[in-house]
């Protein structure tokens, strides 16, 4: 498991995450549980991105 978890409130940004990145699915939320390795992930899995690309996106929408 990832040992860096999204900062916050996960109940509260996993819904602006989902408006963001609209391919994730609520059971994809579930699996991600707050976990910003998961979260990397599963944008680079819906989204093509390299790995490099997945994690620049998420470090920007979460400043």
């Amino acid at each position: 498991m990832d040992k860096y978890r999204i900062e916050g409130n996960w109940n509260e940004v996993k819904g602006k995450i989902q408006q963001r990145w609209g391919r994730l699915t609520d059971d994809d939320l579930e699996v991600i549980d707050g976990y910003r390795n998961e979260l990397v992930g599963k944008i680079q899995e819906y989204y093509g991105y390299s790995r490099d690309q997945a994690e620049y996106e998420v470090d920007k929408y979460l400043r």
